[in-house]
């Protein structure tokens, strides 16, 4: 049996192979370059060409671009009227901002378990944690896979709540022959570098509810407005302007934002390359019976952002530290998405701990997240599947050796 690196032996890649990476090409830096010559470098045509671009592939009637993700869920939040001593249910398996965006709003995030299959935020986990204070579900699709929206949609109406999808790992993804962006009642989307499309850094907004879009639009700019269908006064003149809320200024630039046009253009190619890649893994991991993949009803359907293996560590006698470890030897640039969001010290300090969504416990104290981006070729990605198969034969041959 080959020695693994972390033991000594020759890593299966020559090279890092990272869990993310952008794609860049001369099209994009032209695009940024034009944007640097030209005469707006913020508020200009490249910002709004970019919300149309959004527009054009979500189906969405209404797009704010703003500076990046976190910044599109607060605003989403501030837009569905969310206050202190409200409540907003959210899944513990997502960066921090999914849960933050709620605090930002003097609120308290309620933190529901995920299905251990799709490993999205469970329904029926969502209906056991409702009170008479919650105000919103913010669903993340995770990895790209669209959360259960016909059941969030459902739990919504029933009870009066703002639907708001949490989509900074799913442009792309369909449901249903609609597009992330026009199914909940609000959408935001992230583009940092890692993402299917990258702005370097930003996010966007989306909604077909109008009243939404104007408070997304307002609340991301200072407020502030001039539109003369929002004005309390009389116009003064064409230098006037009012403020009407508390607002931020979000704005994503014009430089961003002429990438992200550029990348939009790509969407579609980056989308085909990705399910490529996740069906190959699929089909590779289906054989090691020590480690699950993320349940995906619709893979036809499904942009993947992430993709992570959970592995049966009781199996293979191993810690899932020690997988990650022997796999980054293997030069592998694996990661782990996420630390439930709850047993972060910041939320600790409020009151949460361990015992609070089992599903999400047990995920996380398994997980890896394997390298997934365009950049990645199909000999890469044998790599991949043989650096796991290497690591999972080792622990098969020294069973009994706990690390």
């Amino acid at each position: 049996m080959e020695e693994l690196a972390i033991n000594g032996g020759t890593p299966t890649s020559s090279r890092v192979l990272g869990y993310g990476h952008q794609d860049i090409n001369e099209d994009d830096i032209k695009a940024v370059v034009d944007c640097l010559r030209g005469d707006y470098l913020t508020c200009g045509p490249a910002t709004e060409a970019f919300e149309e671009s959004i527009k054009a592939a979500t189906g969405a009637k209404f797009v704010t671009a703003v500076a990046n993700g976190t910044a599109a869920l607060h605003v989403a939040c501030l837009a569905a009227g969310i206050k202190p001593g409200d409540e907003v249910i959210v899944s513990p398996i997502t960066f921090a901002a999914s849960a933050n965006c709620v605090r930002y709003c003097g609120a308290t995030p309620v933190f529901a378990d995920i299905d251990p299959g799709t490993w999205n935020i469970d329904p029926t986990s969502i209906r056991e944690k409702l009170t008479d204070k919650t105000r919103a579900i913010v669903a993340v699709d995770f990895g790209g896979v669209h959360v259960d929206s016909d059941e969030i949609r459902k739990i919504c109406d029933e009870n009066g709540l703002t639907f708001i999808e949490d989509a900074a790992h799913s442009i792309g993804t369909r449901h249903d022959g609609r597009a992330v962006g026009s199914i909940a009642d609000i959408t935001t989307f992230s583009f940092h570098p890692v993402k299917t499309i990258t702005t370097g850094e930003g996010g966007a907004v989306a909604t077909n509810d109008s009243e939404l879009g104007k408070m997304v639009e307002l609340y991301a700019k200072h407020g502030i407005t001039r539109d003369h269908g929002f004005m309390r006064e009389k116009d003064q003149g064409g230098w006037y302007y009012e403020q009407l809320v508390l607002g931020y200024n979000y704005r994503i630039s014009d430089i961003e934002a002429s990438l992200g046009v550029s990348q939009m253009e790509r969407l579609g190619q980056f989308g085909t390359r990705r399910k490529e890649l996740v069906a190959f893994y699929n089909e590779r991991f289906s054989e090691i019976p020590e480690v699950q993949f993320q349940i995906d009803a619709t893979p036809e359907d499904t942009v993947r952002h992430l993709y992570c293996l959970k592995f049966d560590t009781d199996a293979l006698g191993v810690t899932r530290r020690w997988i990650f470890d022997a796999l980054r030897a293997e030069n592998l640039g694996v990661n782990v998405h996420y630390l439930p969001v709850y047993l972060l010290p910041y939320y600790k300090d409020l009151g949460h701990g361990r015992g609070e969504c089992p599903n999400a416990e047990d995920y996380y104290d398994r997980c890896v997240t394997l390298p997934l981006h365009c950049g990645l070729t199909d000999d890469d990605a044998q790599l991949v599947v043989d650096a796991v198969t290497k690591v999972v034969e080792w622990c098969r041959a020294n069973k009994g050796t706990r690390r």
